[in-house]
């Protein structure tokens, strides 16, 4: 029985080791909280910090194969793993290439991946320097996720909020749609690709609202978006499973936006719409089996479960009966006891052949649904 190590004891890691029951592994999980949603489910919980060399080089060296649930972790522990027989998925190389968004943006052009024009700045002096730029997008080379360490810069008058220190300042597109696409590669450089999905989002919070599955798009664009992403995926030259996140503009060019290296929101739907799970896929991956089938069984939407506004304390999920009477609709609670403004607490994915209906029950979830403090 293979012994897996996963960096990372959140919600990802959780619904990672749930699908883990379907195979013969031995599960080992490095995280700093003992009470984490992943604690409870793996064979073995670890104590320790995933950004810390010698916490994650003794969590690896005795397994098999490590995977992550987050970017932010030690990759020079991981190399040195990886120096000794220790299988990494993603490969160190790539998960250094994308953890930094100057390294990504820096991939893409020498690989021609077509992305936004971009800029690198060192500080919030290099910003207001390149004013003629805006309007842009800025991110922090490092740190950055679910939305914080990204900021708007429409006007030379915001570039006072600028970051002052390494990131990326992006050329604003004029985005008709965003999409995801997930893919996954074994050790054989076989790829399985999921039917891209629609992502729309709180403009207020830069966070995922809610998404449709199969995105809806003309084929020759769904084409387009497939290679673009096939292409990026085969230059990183690792097994595991990405997700890459495209912005299709109102003249229908198509620019890949991030990658994600690890099983990722735009992927939750298929726990429940698609034959084989992100989170199956990636188990099937990290066993070396055969790559599943990402074929549709129904189309799905999600929406995320976000903290509301004011309130901050113990969880409390107003309205989640009526929710629960929904056909079709599976609730995913994530375990955080505590909740605060913008925290993403779960999510709720509604299957329907109908896309009507799919919106209408979105719309109902997201009003009727309220993660509130008690």
């Amino acid at each position: 029985m293979k012994k897996i190590g996963i960096l990372g004891g959140g919600q990802l890691g959780r619904m990672l080791l749930q699908a883990a029951a379907n195979y013969p592994v031995e599960t080992f999980v490095l995280e700093n909280d003992a009470h984490c949603p992943a604690a409870h489910l793996c064979h073995h919980f670890i104590k320790g910090d995933i950004r810390d060399y010698t916490d994650v080089y003794n969590f690896g060296k005795n397994l098999d194969a490590l995977t992550i649930e987050i970017e932010n972790v030690n990759t020079e522990a991981l190399e040195q793993l990886e120096k000794e027989g220790v299988k990494i998925y993603p490969r160190p190389a790539a998960l250094k290439t994308i953890k930094n968004k100057i390294l990504q943006k820096q991939f893409y052009k020498n690989n021609q991946v077509p992305t936004s024009d971009f800029v690198i700045t060192q500080n919030a002096a290099e910003v207001a320097q390149h004013s003629s730029f805006l309007p842009a997008v800025h991110k922090l080379g490092e740190g950055g996720y679910d939305g914080k360490g990204v900021q708007l810069l429409p006007t030379k008058e915001s570039i006072t909020k600028a970051f002052d220190a390494p990131a990326v300042l992006e050329k604003m597109v004029a985005i008709e749609k965003e999409i995801a696409i997930m893919i996954a590669v074994n050790d054989a450089g076989e790829t399985a690709i999921y039917p891209p999905v629609d992502m729309v989002f709180d403009p207020d919070l830069n966070l995922l609202s809610h998404q449709l599955s199969p995105a809806e798009l003309p084929q020759k664009i769904l084409w387009r978006v497939e290679a673009i992403a096939i292409a990026l995926v085969k230059a990183l030259q690792s097994p595991g499973i990405f997700a890459v996140e495209l912005f299709i503009d109102k003249a229908g060019e198509v620019y890949v936006n991030e990658t994600a290296p690890r099983v990722h929101n735009s992927g939750h739907h298929t726990i429940e719409a698609n034959y084989s799970s992100q989170f199956d896929m990636l188990w099937r991956v990290l066993l070396n089996y055969p790559l599943g089938n990402t074929g549709h069984i129904l189309p799905a939407a999600i929406v995320n479960l976000i903290g509301a506004e004011g309130h901050s304390g113990t969880a409390y999920y107003e309205g989640l009966e009526e929710i629960l009477k929904i056909p079709n609709a599976f609730v995913h609670i994530y375990g955080k006891n505590e909740t605060k403004p913008g925290r993403k607490m779960g999510h709720v994915t509604v299957l329907s052949s109908e896309k009507q209906e799919l919106l209408h029950q979105v719309n109902r979830i997201k009003h009727g649904l309220k993660i509130i403090s008690r």
